[in-house]
């Protein structure tokens, strides 16, 4: 590696250790244990998740799980990347150490999308119509909800029209994910050993 490299990439990790410290620092002083929007970012993640393990469909929950788990990894990624680049912020989080609404990644919204999936299974209902719906729901009801009790900041050009195109994005290709492995998994079982 070159010395020019080197020196960049060792001034942009202790920038990162910087900035990671000085989060958990924010996070002790102004969104720990003794805020409210703490709480609600604990039952953001913890309600969907038990209302998940009643209500899934155990016949049909690794289908659902790979669904959900695409959902999770891919609004991450978003999510992550809208961060980094300062489109939006978490003022109040459950876990300091990730710049996310750890809540909303891993639960709410998986759970969210994933009980809708099993509903338009379950009553053959058209998944695209009604996650175009939810993810209407989510971007234009709930996060300006969230961003009225300062759970959420949105900067430069993010808004909710973007939120939206990027909860239907997500959703579209956590589908699009789910049918070619099942497709892979339906024709592994027809191929003999």
């Amino acid at each position: 590696m070159e010395q020019e490299q080197k020196q960049f990439l060792n001034r942009l990790v202790t920038e990162g250790r910087e900035t990671a410290f000085d989060w958990i620092e924010y996070w002790w002083k102004f969104s720990s244990f003794d805020t409210w929007q703490f709480w609600v970012n604990v039952l953001m993640l913890t309600v969907p998740l038990i209302i998940l393990y009643f209500k899934i469909d155990r016949t049909k929950a690794f289908h659902l799980g790979f669904f959900g788990y695409s959902v999770h990894i891919l609004f991450t990624y978003f999510d992550t990347t809208l961060v980094r680049f300062g489109l939006i912020s978490y003022p109040y989080q459950a876990i300091p150490l990730l710049h996310v609404n750890f809540g909303l990644d891993v639960s709410l919204i998986p759970v969210s999308f994933m009980l809708l999936y099993q509903w338009t299974l379950n009553n053959k209902k058209n998944f695209y119509l009604y996650g175009t719906l939810l993810s209407g729901f989510l971007a234009f009801i709930f996060k300006p909800i969230l961003k009225s009790h300062n759970l959420i900041e949105w900067h430069l050009w993010a808004n909710v029209l973007y939120l939206f195109i990027f909860y239907i994005i997500i959703f579209v290709i956590s589908k699009w994910l789910t049918n070619l492995f099942s497709y892979f998994e339906y024709r592994g079982k027809k191929i003999p050993d």
